[in-house]
């Protein structure tokens, strides 16, 4: 009868385990180191989001400042339209009557219609301000809005690299890779927007 082989089954199975351990951690290490990847790009993204929506609040603020502003100087201007017509009214009854108009009417109208004019200038330069602040708030709010998406994708890359890690799935680990650069590309197009 043949000598019976012997199979160290216990030894052969550690191997196995090890073998699989070492395969499984470099895959987990290489999903934490992923996945730390992105997180920063995420906290850095979520810090710039926030910081690129206060600037256009701010903006937003100071542009309707200048409309205010822009809308008091137009009432002025129309005020003094106002007094300059009434001025050349009364001056006109006066040269109805056939009367001499006292000076000081033409006087008035000669200043309200100077008035007039420095007004016009002042509203317009209001209103270029208004629009040029709400110009540069839309171009931030743009940014945010690349910045805020970047957050968004790196998150789900990180929950996707999470479950990758539970799993050990490549699959699902590849998803979050796929997912976390998307998340960097739109980060770095926020950047140089």
């Amino acid at each position: 009868m043949p000598e019976e082989i012997e199979i160290e089954t216990k030894e052969l199975r550690e191997k196995v385990h090890e073998e699989l351990e070492r395969e499984g951690g470099a895959l987990l290490r290489t999903i934490a180191m992923s996945t730390a990847i992105f997180a920063a790009f995420a906290a850095v993204a979520a810090l710039r989001a926030g910081s690129t929506v206060n600037e256009a609040l701010v903006l937003k603020t100071e542009a309707t400042r200048a409309q205010v502003e822009a809308s008091d100087q137009w009432a002025l201007f129309q005020a003094k339209g106002i007094k300059a017509a009434v001025a050349e009214a009364s001056r006109n009854a006066w040269l109805a009557a056939g009367r001499e108009p006292p000076s000081d009417l033409a006087a008035h109208e000669a200043e309200f219609a100077a008035q007039k004019a420095q007004i016009e200038k002042q509203a317009a330069t209001a209103e270029q301000t208004r629009d040029e602040k709400l110009a540069e708030a839309d171009h931030l709010l743009h940014r945010h809005h690349l910045f805020a998406n970047a957050v968004a994708l790196s998150q789900v890359s990180i929950a996707l690299g999470a479950v990758a890690a539970l799993t050990r799935a490549r699959s699902v680990w590849l998803g979050s890779l796929g997912l976390g650069v998307a998340g960097i590309a739109l980060f770095l197009a926020g950047w140089f927007a």
